[in-house]
């Protein structure tokens, strides 16, 4: 594959060859890219594929345990280098070149708006972002709208810019892995930090259960994150799942279910039903609960079931979880590896697939790949702190 270093760096590229088997799998990319960015603490990313569905553009972290051609079919094939497990507390990262990727990401999420700021909040990480690729303020050296060039917000105006500039003043002297540092304690306490959304539609029989008093077919957003599963409606957070409170999730076609813990004046269990846009759908937001609550909560994955005949799918988180990774970069002795620093947002910058600057990469294979994905509609979830916390809905 040819890998292009356009997003998360300068418009100037540096290339990385290599000539994977035709079945390669997704982890042999993954890992490839890895060693490329010179990056160590990789569980937190991933490597992302478009598809197109109904006119409408999707993104699709690859599975390191598939090979490439049996998730994408057709080639050229682009993939995009993004982060997939948000840290809850980035501080707990060991290397700054960790926390750069990860504040390049989240810059990517609020130009494209993905993460909503107010703009004191986009004066303030402006501010750190100016920082960090700029250095210290110098009238001498920098032009009046020297931050014209760069972007901060969606909608960048020229007060924020004003106001960028007024704190960059005052950072005399921090350092770019300081400032970046600064940048995500801020950025964490953003509410929507780290939140994976998923359209979707509640059934009339559980509107009460979400505090909607509307009719059948209400659109709202299911968002997963490190903590749980949060629900949305016109972009307010109406109600929350904490990992523990759930008991079960499943799904079946086009429905997605979570079985509620009984609370404290409660005496049975409760289950609430949400209808995903089709069965696709609905896989993939069981396979990202699935995968955060692994990563987040359990101490190691759970082992694939080794039963040749099993209800459900066989699918199962692979990779560390948090608990593991974090063992691993204590253990990190390697010293601080050199990397450069360059504009991440630019105006002038080419654009990747879905409208910011991005880890592009570009995998030209044959597409004589053999072999088929076989399709399971009943899925299971791993045990926390020993009991089985989720299992098939049948």
């Amino acid at each position: 594959f040819t890998a292009s270093r356009k997003a998360f760096h300068s418009s100037r590229g540096k290339n990385a060859l290599c000539a994977p088997a035709k079945r390669a799998k997704g982890q042999f990319l993954f890992d490839k890219v890895c060693d490329h960015l010179n990056l160590l603490e990789k569980d937190y990313f991933g490597i992302t594929y478009r598809d197109v569905e109904n006119q409408k553009v999707l993104f699709f972290f690859l599975s390191g345990s598939s090979t490439v051609g049996n998730e994408v079919k057709s080639g050229p094939w682009n993939f995009a280098f993004n982060v997939k497990f948000y840290p809850p507390d980035p501080s707990q990262l060991t290397e700054d070149i960790t926390r750069y990727y990860l504040c390049l990401q989240l810059r990517d999420d609020v130009v494209s708006g993905r993460l909503p700021c107010s703009f004191a909040t986009h004066t303030v990480l402006g501010s750190y972002t100016a920082q960090s690729e700029l250095g210290d303020y110098d009238s001498e050296e920098l032009a009046s709208d020297y931050l014209s060039e760069l972007r901060f917000a969606p909608n960048q105006t020229k007060e924020l810019e004003e106001k960028v500039m007024e704190l960059h003043k005052t950072y005399k002297g921090m350092s770019p892995a300081d400032a970046e540092m600064h940048f995500l304690e801020n950025a964490k306490k953003l509410s929507m930090y780290g939140v994976d959304l998923h359209h979707a539609k509640v059934a009339n029989c559980w509107l009460f259960m979400l505090w909607i008093s509307d009719s059948e077919g209400v659109e709202i957003m299911l968002g997963v994150c490190a903590s749980g599963l949060l629900i949305y409606r016109d972009r307010l957070r109406i109600n929350r799942f904490a990992w523990p409170k759930i008991l079960k999730i499943s799904y079946k076609r086009n429905n997605f279910y979570i079985k509620i813990r009984p609370g404290e004046f409660e005496q049975f269990e409760s289950t609430i039903g949400f209808k995903l846009p089709n069965h696709r759908a609905a896989k993939r937001l069981w396979k990202v609960c699935v995968e955060h609550h692994t990563f987040f909560r359990l101490v190691s994955p759970e082992a694939p079931p080794k039963k040749f005949l099993t209800l459900g799918s066989k699918f199962r988180y692979s990779g560390r979880t948090q608990a593991q990774t974090r063992r691993a970069s204590s253990q990190i002795i390697r010293p601080a590896p050199f990397f450069e620093r360059t504009s991440s947002k630019r105006y002038n910058m080419s654009r990747s697939l879905d409208g910011g600057e991005v880890l592009v990469f570009q995998l030209i294979l044959s597409t004589e790949i053999l072999g088929s994905v076989s399709v399971q509609e009943e899925v299971a979830m791993p045990r926390e702190s020993g009991r089985k916390m989720f299992t098939p809905e049948c």
